[in-house]
């Protein structure tokens, strides 16, 4: 049994020849550009259906479904649903995890795009509180828990399919497709609701919020066409022969079975809960709850909010590969490190920025913002997470824990900067809880191993 690889040292170029060698041949490089373009559709999916919800959320959910409660009360409940999505993911990710682990990520991929084109297409279709009073809230519930239980395993789904699929050497670079996934669809939401904003304000609360949401379903239906063809990774097809193996084994040598758990093998799962921590909880309140607080308290206009998401959408085609080459030519630590010091040093300049209501000044502090939590970061963490986990349970422990770390941080932190902000009357509570959450990503950086060019195949974590 090879034994498990220490926290300092980095891992040497590995054998993954059968997936390189793959890329050689016609089919190869088709299966590979058909599996990059399927998971770009789908985690733009996934990110335009949350920065929809996060955009509608801080501008106009309030008065549709809450229009009885203050300003305040109105976005703290707004981002209490948002946080019912992220409690679904979990259950989602061990859900799909388990089953994409044991029968192939395909299946997965197929059956979360169906979830959630399903669930954000019918959030489009709900009446407002005016017509159906609670039900309407009680409905924006119900498909925020669908919505996220199938988000839960789609966008480690599609890391763990282009990490599988990648060549080693530009593991990174690969990887970060899934990150300019999730940029694309900011940028759609952002464009719709930049053409939806200008509509009077009667308009947009009756009617007009509706069409970003309903909208989405074509992507849903792109993503589903392009998935029917798919091949499984290389990695997973050797996989796939190894478990038959064992449960040959299993029945003929039931007492040779390795039969320890999937929580007896779980550092490598904890440094994945801490490094997305570091990442999503910033990340969330850049492109969530920030955006609520410059419209609904600093009043600024709905324009200007929407303009900034745009400009970040714009940049991070740049700033994502970037990072995603950055961490394959100097290693995932460091580059990740750097982000989570930046965002350290941002979170207070940052709130002092936005109080000057000046447009310029907060669509570039915005802008910022993004580009380093939801943007940099998270190009480098796709294939540090891939990594991290051995072919056993890659998938399950991966979506795991990132969605552990989801609720644990991005889920919750619009919504407890909302309490924060309703409590105490002043932003220098949030800026702390949000330099608090990237120095706990700083913080594992130091515990986590440098895994850049690991062989995939391996059945063993990273630590």
């Amino acid at each position: 049994m090879s034994q498990p690889h220490s926290v300092a040292e980095p891992y040497s170029v590995p054998s993954t020849a059968a997936a390189d060698e793959r890329l050689t041949t016609q089919e190869g490089r088709k299966d590979f550009w058909r599996a990059t373009l399927s998971c770009w559709l789908g985690t733009a999916m996934e990110y335009a259906d949350f920065a929809l919800y996060g955009l509608a959320a801080g501008i106009i959910f309030g008065d549709v479904f809450f229009p009885e409660a203050s300003p305040s009360m109105a976005l703290l409940s707004s981002f209490a649903t948002w946080s019912v999505g992220f409690i679904a993911r979990p259950i989602g990710a061990l859900f799909f995890g388990w089953l994409g682990d044991r029968h192939g990520r395909k299946l997965v991929m197929v059956s979360t795009i169906i979830l959630m084109g399903l669930s954000t297409t019918l959030i489009g279709l709900i009446p407002s509180y005016a017509s159906i009073g609670l039900w309407a809230p009680a409905c924006l519930v119900i498909l925020r828990f669908t919505q996220g239980f199938g988000a839960g395993a789609e966008l480690s789904g599609g890391t763990v399919m282009l990490g599988e699929y990648a060549p080693a050497q530009r593991r990174g670079l690969v990887s970060s497709v899934i990150a300019l996934g999730s940029n694309s669809g900011t940028l759609v939401a952002s464009l719709v609701w930049l053409a939806v904003v200008q509509m009077d304000q009667q308009s947009l609360q009756e009617w007009g919020w509706r069409i970003p949401f309903l909208c989405s379903s074509l992507i849903a239906l792109v993503a589903l066409w392009i998935r029917r063809h798919l091949r499984e990774t290389p990695v997973f097809e050797r996989q796939k022969a190894a478990l038959q193996q064992q449960r040959m084994q299993a029945q003929s040598a039931p007492e040779a079975t390795d039969r320890r758990g999937f929580w007896q093998r779980s550092r490598a799962f904890r440094v994945m809960v801490g490094l997305r921590i570091g990442e999503n909880g910033p990340s969330y309140l850049a492109q969530g709850f920030i955006i609520g607080y410059v419209v609904k308290v600093l009043a600024v206009d709905k324009s200007v909010a929407t303009t900034a998401v745009f400009i970040a959408s714009l940049l991070g085609f740049l700033i994502i590969p970037l990072a995603g080459w950055l961490s394959d030519r100097f290693g995932r630590r460091i580059t990740y490190r750097c982000f989570c010091l930046l965002l350290i040093l941002y979170a207070f300049p940052a709130f002092m920025l936005l109080d000057s209501r000046e447009p310029a000044v907060v669509i570039a502090t915005i802008v910022t913002g993004m580009g380093l939590a939801s943007l940099g970061i998270f190009g480098v963490q796709a294939a540090w997470g891939v990594e991290l986990f051995g072919v056993t349970h890659r998938y399950t422990k991966m979506a795991t824990a990132k969605e552990l770390g989801s609720i644990l941080s991005g889920g919750t932190a619009p919504l407890v900067a909302a309490a924060l902000l309703s409590w105490t009357g002043h932003w220098w509570p949030i800026a702390t809880y949000f330099v608090v959450m990237a120095a706990i990503g700083l913080a594992t950086t130091f515990v986590a191993p440098e895994t850049r060019g690991r062989d995939l195949n391996d059945p063993h974590d990273a630590i």
